[in-house]
């Protein structure tokens, strides 16, 4: 399907041909929907509607505590009357030229940047007087007293979902991009992006699944994830890349990097200029990475012990008989730290030394607070999730996963694709972070029920011997392993503080890093760009705010600082060791079958 802006000439009338042609494609479309949505529904298939996060009780639990406060509750709705009248009374004097609008300017919210939103009366206003509403309604639901952390949680992050929901970017009449595109197409971007909706709807199986890039614009292995290298071993769970050198001589300790199976491995290795994994080869490191299995139901029973056992620990064995080295440094990015503090637990329970440093990727080990990820995990959300693995054959879908972590951002990863898609009727944009988002992966039932009942709603792994794998209790206090953690300022997954107080359980020599902007950003921030700025600081004080308070501020890239660091690990200079060279024998090579297996992928081919 044509752009809308393609598809008329300016303020003409549509095509008849090319009207008929779209109105045809959207009842066919339609009908195919609705035919599968009620085969769906008689076969018991279709997803049922459902509360299992408990959103309405919470917000039951909210209006009894407002409705407790009477007077106070009307104190709110008196502001919000009263700066509404300021807004309005801001509007009238700058028509009439005599003022600035009142209100909030919200000049850095990318939502509000077309001109039209600051220089036109009419959507200035609309503007501010929603920024004006959505600040008090925010307001006052954070000013209700008397509701536990986990509802007052809940109903502040979903009052935001609503919020951001009614902003009047997202309507056709009250975004003037949208009704500009709408005057010089005829309205032909309306028809395109109801098709595209159409599209969306179709792909995700009765489900809406927004589109946010053009996946057929890149390929595994030839314009993401081509850090040249070769799978050298493989097991139930993961393979194992090794890369090829770009140095003659290399560190004698290796590298191993477990990444988060709750997404896929080539995020640290996105294109030649920004990859975390090219970079590493060329400072002169022999680099490992696991690239984790995408489960299904032959997976199910698969726990959390069998992904340390299968995963970092069997990846350390094959690495030894690759190369004849037992030791390695290792790096846990996100979720795959928290497995790295679990292995290095259990490692120092047996007494195995092998791993000389350890470094953490916005790592969550202590989870007292666990940021606006703690909104999806309580008992009551966890049955409910479980319920859904069990119907589904022992396994969380994908794209359940990347809801939850789109809901997070929702105005840069939901309603920006909203409005490029379905009301500008425009095609979405190639963008390779955005092909690795959508590239969604499932989590076996038994593994996930184990990671977030002990670690996000019990907090079992910074207690000692809260949890047991493999026969052996888990203390973190036991690890004498030098670590690095390296945190992002803005990350909304693993907010810094939390990863800080993690640090805190580890006893033995530890280095913070605090980089700047987010969760993947902050961490795929190559020298080359010169974006951002990170902070170090030799002491680490009992809380975050006095880590930071004296902390110092360099520009640019953490990677650098983090390699010399590194570096003290590495051992001797020897020859570079060259993938398949070993007793391990190459299977295929890089980026490998695991990684390149895409949900997305296997269901359009469902469907033609």
């Amino acid at each position: 399907m044509s752009n809308a802006a393609s598809a008329n000439p300016a303020g003409s009338v549509p095509n008849p041909e090319v009207l008929a042609k779209s109105l045809a494609e959207i009842a066919q479309r339609s009908q195919s929907i609705a035919t599968d949505y009620l085969n769906r529904m008689k076969e018991g298939k279709a997803a049922a509607t459902s509360d299992d996060l408990g959103v309405m009780p919470a917000f039951v639990e909210l209006a009894n505590k407002m409705w407790a406060n009477p007077m106070k509750l009307a104190e709110a709705q008196t502001r919000a009357w009263q700066e509404q009248m300021n807004v309005w009374q801001g509007a009238v004097q700058k028509f009439f030229g005599q003022g600035e609008q009142a209100g909030t300017a919200a000049k850095t919210d990318p939502r509000f940047k077309n001109e039209m939103w600051q220089n036109n009366f009419l959507f200035d206003y609309i503007k501010q007087s929603y920024l004006v509403a959505a600040e008090n309604i925010q307001r006052t639901v954070a000013d209700v007293e008397g509701l536990d952390s986990q509802t007052a949680r809940k109903v502040r992050f979903f009052t935001r979902q609503f919020v951001d929901a009614l902003s009047p970017t997202n309507f056709a009449i009250t975004n003037p991009e949208v009704l500009k595109a709408t005057l010089e197409s005829g309205g032909q971007n309306l028809l395109d992006g109801l098709n595209h909706l159409l599209q969306d709807v179709e792909r995700g199986g009765g489900q809406l699944a927004i589109s946010m890039t053009d996946t057929k614009a890149f390929k595994m292995g030839e314009n993401v994830a081509t850090t040249p290298g070769k799978v050298v071993y493989q097991n139930d769970l993961i393979q194992l890349i090794q890369y090829t050198p770009s140095t003659e001589k290399v560190h004698k300790t290796p590298l191993l990097i477990i990444p988060p199976w709750i997404n896929k491995y080539y995020i640290l290795d996105l294109r030649e200029k920004n990859s975390f994994i090219r970079y590493a080869v060329a400072q002169g490191h022999t680099v490992f990475v696991i690239s984790w299995v995408n489960p299904d139901s032959r997976h199910a029973n698969k726990g959390f012990e069998d992904y340390m056992f299968e995963g970092p620990l069997a990846a350390l064995d094959a690495m030894e008989k690759a190369m004849g080295e037992r030791e390695a440094n290792v790096i846990g990015y996100c979720l795959g730290g928290t497995l790295l503090s679990c292995t290095l637990a259990y490692l120092a329970a047996t007494k195995d030394t092998r791993v000389k440093s350890a470094t953490f990727f916005t790592a969550m080990i202590d989870f007292q607070e666990p940021g606006e990820l703690g909104v999806f995990v309580d008992e009551s959300s966890l049955k409910g999730i479980e319920k859904k693995m069990q119907e589904r054959g022992g396994f969380l879908e994908g794209s359940e996963m990347a809801s939850t972590f789109n809901m997070m951002r929702a105005n840069d990863l939901i309603w920006s694709f909203v409005i490029n898609n379905y009301l500008l009727g425009k095609d979405p944009f190639p963008f390779d972070l955005l092909f690795w988002n959508s590239d969604a992966t499932r989590m076996p039932a038994k593994m996930h029920t184990f990671y977030l009942r002990n670690m996000y709603i019990k907090n079992l792994l910074v207690k000692p011997g809260g949890i047991e794998l493999g026969g052996q209790a888990i203390d973190l206090k036991k690890i004498k392993t030098p670590a690095c953690f390296v945190s992002a300022m803005e990350d909304h997954i693993a907010p810094w503080k939390s990863t800080y107080v993690g640090a805190k359980a580890f006893p033995g020599p530890v280095n913070f890093i605090l980089a700047g902007s987010g969760h993947i950003a902050g961490i795929v921030n190559p020298p080359s760009a010169n974006k951002y700025h990170y902070w170090t600081n030799d002491e680490l004080p009992a809380e975050a705010d006095a880590w930071i308070a004296s902390a110092q501020k360099h520009d640019g890239s953490w990677w650098s600082n983090w390699s010399d660091w590194v570096g003290q690990f590495g051992g001797a200079q020897v020859a570079a060791r060259v993938p398949g060279k070993g007793k391990l024998k190459v299977i295929e090579d890089a980026p490998g079958a695991f990684a390149k297996f895409r949900l997305d992928t296997q269901q359009d081919t469902k469907k033609s």
